[in-house]
């Protein structure tokens, strides 16, 4: 695996180490600054010509600071004669902005995805995008890889219980949840969430039988966790025993943290494809629990290298 090289970006460099220190490959020597307005400069510190390059980037908040970065460092690797270009994206910003939600709405994930193609990427790796159709967005391969066999691995290994329950908080999520669900060999439950007025606050109504149960709600990101608190609130309410909750992306905007704080939350498991701050760790009392991804998409780097088979990693 000589030929490989590995950049990574300013949003995420924690990750990048852990990836690169499983591979056993040092990260490149690449310095990126901004010049006195705001621009981004890279300088890239060693040769990359017909070499396969892989540009570590979560595209997480600041979501158009980490784009237009990699951007700039794609050009910068496409125009010192790399052979190849994956850029791995952990986190996909924009994702859900996936379709037309109103009349002369655009469709930002499909932007940015030209975007990317634009600058020099010939292959996207991602960990759970919000939703599938944009793979289609990109023309060319992308990896669109699954966090729930890493982390229900860890659930078994770490906390296991009977009695378990996976709970899909939307009808959106309910594949994610069954596919959760059948590595730990639980039944499943999903919460139908309805606005009978704009304006008036959602009305809950579960649909299984969750007394006397750990719930685990799967989903694929929290933002404001005003609606994880709400459907852990209403669990709880309806007689479950605990509440956990088993997500992949942490973006935790606003008042995120606290809002889980002050939840019926026992606990929620995240992944590293967004760093964490340490003081979130601290006012959330404890309840954030942490499984790296990074081994997973190192993994799956190697195979895309070596032209091995993806998808096998989820067999």
């Amino acid at each position: 695996m000589n030929s490989i090289k590995i950049f990574t970006g300013s949003s995420n460099p924690a990750f990048a180490k852990k990836v690169s220190e499983y591979l056993q490959i040092p990260l490149g020597d690449c310095q990126l600054s901004r010049f006195s307005d705001g621009e981004v400069e890279v300088s890239i510190g060693e040769n990359i010509r017909g070499s396969h390059v892989f540009l570590i980037q979560s595209t997480c908040k600041p979501v158009n600071e980490n784009y237009m970065e990699l951007f700039i460092l794609m050009d910068s690797v496409k125009r010192a004669s790399a052979q190849e270009i994956t850029v791995v994206m952990p986190y996909y910003g924009y994702a859900r902005q996936d379709r037309k939600v109103a009349s002369r709405a655009p469709i930002s994930a499909k932007c940015v995805a030209d975007l990317c193609q634009t600058a020099g990427a010939k292959r996207l790796l991602v960990v759970d995008l919000h939703a599938p159709q944009i793979q289609g967005f990109f023309n060319g391969p992308v990896d669109n890889l699954f966090a729930f066999p890493v982390m229900a691995k860890a659930w078994k290994e770490e906390k296991y219980t009977d009695n378990i329950i996976c709970v899909s908080p939307d009808a959106g999520a309910v594949e994610r949840t069954r596919a959760f669900a059948q590595k730990i060999n639980s039944p499943i439950a999903v919460i139908d969430k309805r606005r009978p007025k704009p304006g008036e606050a959602k009305v809950f109504n579960v649909i299984g039988d969750i007394r006397a149960k750990t719930a685990l709600i799967i989903d694929d990101m929290i933002d404001t966790a005003g609606t994880l608190a709400a459907a852990a609130t209403y669990l709880m309410e309806s007689g479950a025993k605990e509440v956990y909750a088993v997500v992949t992306h942490a973006v935790f905007s606003g008042s995120a943290v606290e809002r889980i704080q002050q939840s019926p939350l026992k606990e929620v498991w995240i992944t590293d494809t967004i760093p964490l701050k340490h003081e979130d760790l601290e006012k959330s009392g404890g309840k954030i629990h942490c499984i790296s991804a990074a081994p997973l998409v190192a993994e799956a780097m190697k195979r895309i290298y070596s032209k091995g088979s993806v998808s096998a990693l989820f067999d």
